[in-house]
Order: C-alpha cells, then structure tokens, then sequence
C-alpha cells in the first residue's frame, strides 16, 4: 500500500507515494540525483511524475530531451492521461552547422563542439525558464560526447555546481545504453534510484525499485516491486512488521461448528495465523469460509483472496450449501479478490491486503491457497520472508489469517509445496481415512500456540446442508496415515449404525 507522505518544505515530493515513503519523504530539495535503469523500466515516467507534482505547487519546472522529441513525450504522458500543464519541454536539438557536412571543422574534433554547444543549449534554457525542479534525459548523450571518463566527470561537476548555484533539484536520467558502466555519476549524486526489469519465463514482466545511495537520509533499503500503470509508477514498499503495532483485545473467533470449535478449544484467537493443511478436496476453502462468515454474524468484515478458484464457481459451490457470498460481497461485509497468479508480484499482493486491513477495517483475512502464490511467483527465492512479514503484519493489526495449503497425493505420505508450518499460530490437519468401505475425513489441530485445544482426532462431512464435525474417533489407530485399523468395538464414526 503506498503511504501519502506530508508535504516538508525542504523536500520535494517524487508524485509517486510510494517512492516518497522509500526516500523517507521524499528528495532533499536543491540537490542532484541520479534515476538508472534500462530503456522500459519507467525512467521517464517517474521522471515527468516529479515535474508534475512540482508544477502542482506553483513551481516552475524543466524537461530537457535529449533522447526524445517534445511530441513523443507528450504522447507518452497522454496514455497516463497527463496534459503536462506547467511543464516545459526543452528539445535539445543539434544546431544546424554539426548537421552539415559543409561547415564541420576539419582541425578539431567535433565532439568538442557537440559537448560545448549542448551544454551552452542547456544552460540558455535553464537561464530562460529560472526552473526549481530540472530533468536531463538521458546521460547517455552526454556520456558519449565526452568520449573519456575525465571529460564526462568534470561534465558533471559542471552541471551539479551550475544547478546549485541556481537552487534547483535535479534529476538526471541514464539508460545504461553504454558498453561501460561508469559510476562516475554515483559518486557526484546526491542520491542513486535504480530501477530494474526482470523477465521471468512466464507471466507478465517483474519491475522493482532500490536506493542504491542517499546522502544524510535513513531510507527503506533493499528491493521494492514496482508497476507501471495508467496514471504513473505504483510502488509497493516492502513490509517491515515490526514498523507496524497496534493495540486490540485477543479474543477467540469461532468457526461455528460446535466439533470444530471444540477441537480448537474455543477458535482461533484474534491477531493469529490458522494454516489449514490436507489433500485436495477435503474442504480447506470451506472450513475457512465458515471462520469469515462466522466473523462477520458477529459484526466483523473479511477478505478472501482467491488463487485456484474461479468466482462464479466459488459463489455456486457454497451457495449449494447455504452460504451466499456474493450477497455478503454485494453488501460489502466481505472482500474478495480474485488473484491472477501470472501477473502479479509479491509487493503488489503485500499492498493489496494491506490496503483491505487498512481502509477497509478487515478483521479476518483468508488465503486460498498458499499453493496459488507461489505457483504466480516461481522464480522468487524468498518467498516464506514475503509471508513471514505479512502474517507478523497482520498479526500486530489484530486480523486472523486463514491460509490454505493443498498437499501433494491423497494419502499415506504426503508433502507440501511450501513448508509455513512453523510460521503459523494454529495448523489444522485434514485427512482422507477408509473405514468400512467408504472414504471418510478427519480433521485434527497439530499445533496450537495460544490456549488449550483438543489431542483427539474427528470425522467431518460435507453435504448438503454444510460442513460438520462428529465426536473423537476412538478404537482407531493409523488415521492420519489413510488406512487405519481398527482395534476395538464403538469406532464413532459419524453415522455409525449400532445394533
């Protein structure tokens, strides 16, 4: 979720909130900084979203292309929906005399010229319009007019002191189109954002976001995903839990169904994490309805994020057995957000449930499944980090989370994708057992970190009229392996005839 930070008069927000939180408010004003990527990542955009938030305020402002015509610039800025009012364009084009071969000097090189005449071109219009905030695009022009490292750097000085002098804040755009990678603007910066592309084998690209340097300010470091929408960059701060503490009172949030409820002592306490755990079919995504639905006949409002399922199936499927969901959805008691797994990032995920926690006062949030998000994020080797942090999160603003987890096979051995058992508060164990010629399922409460909870073991069905939960099975061994045997008369099975 990106935070709106408040406007300081020594800084000048980015117009993008979630940069302005990266930076801790934004860029130190009258400075020079350094915005890198390759051709694609949103270098130009961020670029004209910091002039447009500095024309809002009155300021004037300055783009000056090097590498774009004034037309494709504003082309570019109207797919955003963006007039540019307040922001002036500068085409810095070649004078006519470089372009004809008649009059280019035989005894001196004409890089010397080119070099002089842009950088006299850019300061005539720095000179003409007195902006506060100035952009160069791209380095890369200069860069190669310089031709050697020495030139390139006392370029730079050049233009950093000239704009200091002229209390403007700059920013100077590269696209690293160079065959060498001269950090030569790294250490003249006041400030280094790098912005990155990554292309994963399937799915939509992958942008992210870092501060590789920032003089005198304590920024968020590390990598932030980042998209490119209509309207500008949105970019997803990573999470930090601990950043994030509130006060509630932990109570416990029943299920509803009395054998459940009973096997986990009560419910699943407030502000914890509820990993429900077993083999496609055994009604993961039902039990967890059950938590939301209770919660919300109690006052609370829900979110359920969807990975597997689609909707309309969803809606059918539980309204079979009594449950509306789009009629909780279309009162707005229940969210639910139907994630497509190959276009999406963990960052962006991470925001979009903090925004429903956030705004939309969510008390319980379910995610179904687990399995879904990894699967929408292969290639992302932290991925237990992505959902530590955001179950602390959640934790610390007082919402349950109910995670799904399908395992692999249907019984005897099974295994998970991913391992979050030890990161969960409370796991739910459902398994398929066969007993007397049917195939039957249990449920049991491997671990419960918060109150007491039942040892037992308890058949559960599914039918018609919903879900429920019969007593402790007893004279059974080896349930949870698939095939138990039976080791005594009064198994209580649900349904069980006796004579």
């Amino acid at each position: 979720m990106n935070t709106v930070p408040v406007q300081v008069a020594d800084q000048a927000l980015t117009g993008v909130p979630g940069l302005d939180d990266i930076l801790a408010g934004g860029l130190a004003k009258d400075r020079l900084y350094l915005f890198e990527g390759s051709p694609g990542t949103g270098k130009t955009t961020a670029a004209l979203s910091f002039l447009r938030a500095g024309a809002e305020i009155g300021e004037r402002v300055l783009y000056i292309s090097l590498a774009e015509t004034e037309e494709e610039l504003r082309e570019s800025a109207l797919s955003h929906g963006w007039m540019l009012e307040g922001v002036e364009i500068f085409e810095l084009i070649p004078p006519e005399s470089l372009l004809d071969d008649r009059q280019q000097q035989s005894l001196l090189y004409s890089s010397d010229l080119e070099l002089g005449e842009t950088t006299r071109m850019i300061f005539e219009a720095v000179e003409r319009v007195q902006p506060s905030r100035v952009v160069i695009d791209s380095l890369s022009e200069i860069r190669l007019l310089a031709q050697s490292s020495l030139r390139y750097r006392r370029q730079v000085l050049a233009l950093k002191h000239y704009f200091a002098k002229h209390r403007a804040t700059v920013l100077l755009l590269d696209d690293l189109t160079t065959d060498t990678l001269d950090k030569t603007v790294h250490s003249v910066a006041h400030g280094v954002v790098r912005l990155e592309e990554l292309a994963p084998e399937y799915g939509a690209e992958r942008r992210r976001i870092r501060v590789v340097k920032y003089r005198g300010r304590k920024f968020r470091g590390g990598y932030h995903d980042f998209t490119i929408k209509t309207g500008g960059l949105e970019v997803y701060p990573r999470l930090v839990s601990a950043e994030h503490k509130t006060a509630f009172e932990r109570a416990p949030l029943p299920s509803g169904i009395t054998g459940l409820d009973s096997l986990l002592g009560g419910g699943v306490e407030r502000g914890s994490s509820c990993l429900i755990l077993g083999p496609a079919g055994t009604g993961k995504s039902l039990m967890s309805v059950y938590f939301a639905i209770t919660a919300i006949a109690r006052g609370d409002r829900a979110a359920l994020f969807i990975f597997d399922e689609e909707l309309g199936l969803l809606f059918d499927r539980t309204r079979a057995l009594g449950i509306d969901l789009e009629g909780l959805r279309d009162r707005g008691d229940l969210l639910i957000h139907q994630v497509d797994a190959a276009e999406l990032s963990p960052g962006e995920f991470t925001a979009r449930v903090r925004e429903c926690v956030d705004k939309a006062d969510i008390r319980v949030v379910v995610v179904d499944s687990l399995n879904g998000y990894q699967a929408a994020m292969p290639e992302e080797k932290f991925l237990l980090l992505h959902i530590h942090e955001l179950l602390q999160y959640l934790n610390r603003q007082g919402a349950t989370t109910f995670l799904t987890v399908a395992q692999h096979g249907l019984v005897g051995d099974m295994k998970a994708p991913v391992d979050v058992t030890y990161l969960a508060d409370t796991v739910l164990l459902l398994r398929y057992f066969e007993a007397i010629g049917e195939v039957r399922r249990a449920v049991s409460v491997i671990k419960k970190r918060a109150g007491r909870h039942e040892k037992t073991i308890r058949e559960y069905e599914i039918t018609d009229t919903g879900l429920s939960v019969g007593p402790p099975l007893v004279n059974f061994q080896g349930v949870l392996r698939g095939v138990p045997n039976f080791v005594g008369p009064g198994a209580g099975l649900m349904g069980e005839r006796t004579a």
